[in-house]
């Protein structure tokens, strides 16, 4: 599913509350650097009908239209302004100064609210992606493996020159200040709820110490036959391991 609007809900995200999402892809297409096979967005290769980006100004003038109308209409308080919708925010070349921009309309519309990214981290190279990473409140990180061939088959990055050392190493640059959020799921020649996955993604963990750790599994229509969901017993299984090494944990099922 795609959404089709630059700004999109609010939603009761299991994760954040109520969200409203600001999607800086293209409105009928996706862009990604990874490939997910659990993506609600679908594949990338099935995404190419739009490659048009909203410029910075349109999403500023869609966020404050909307929050003015929301506003206006009595909507419940809005909990988070989340960077998300069709594909990977941070690929948009204005990502950091849409961020300033929002923080602006969030401190005059809704200043309790939140500002949230979910990204994959692999543009955290760019300086740019990085200074805006740091101006938000939550930096939510994607770890779903820290095998490397689990990852290339689960996530499937678009660059030749992926690493999963180095995904790791840029992670470890918040200093903590990032919540990791990581799916769990078995099928289609991939599992990662083993010892063995545990161990290493417990091992990643433990060099990024992130606030928090978010562990979820499909609950939405997938791309890729043959998924499967991972029992909320297993997903409270593995977040007590990952309280034992003194990171908080939130699982949604």
């Amino acid at each position: 599913m795609l959404f089709d609007t630059t700004i999109f809900g609010p939603i009761r995200s299991r994760r954040l509350g109520v969200s409203l999402g600001i999607n800086l892809l293209p409105q009928r297409g996706k862009i990604c650097s990874f490939d997910c096979i659990y993506c609600e967005c679908g594949l990338n290769k099935d995404g190419r009908e739009d490659t048009t980006l909203p410029t910075r100004e349109q999403v500023r003038a869609a966020l404050e239209e909307k929050l003015v109308a929301y506003k206006n209409a009595g909507g419940e308080p809005i909990d988070t302004f989340t960077f998300a919708g069709n594909g990977e925010p941070t690929l948009h070349p204005e990502f950091k100064e849409i961020v300033l921009d929002t923080q602006k309309l969030r401190n005059q519309y809704y200043p309790d609210a939140k500002i949230s990214v979910l990204t994959n981290a692999w543009q955290l190279d760019k300086p740019s992606v990085m200074e805006g990473l740091l101006q938000v409140d939550n930096a939510i990180l994607k770890l779903d493996s820290a095998i490397p061939e689990t990852l290339l088959k689960m996530n499937r990055p678009v660059s030749p020159t992926f690493s999963m050392e180095t995904l790791v190493e840029q992670m470890t640059s918040f200093r903590g200040e990032c919540i990791i959020q990581t799916m769990f799921l078995r099928g289609a020649g991939v599992d990662n709820t083993t010892s063995a996955e545990i161990e290493a993604w417990l091992n990643a963990l433990k060099r990024i110490q992130p606030s928090l750790v978010q562990l979820y599994s499909i609950n939405r229509k997938v791309p890729i036959e043959g998924l499967e969901h991972v029992s909320e017993a297993e997903l409270n299984a593995i977040a007590s391991q990952v309280k034992e090494i003194g990171i908080r944990t939130l699982v949604t099922p």
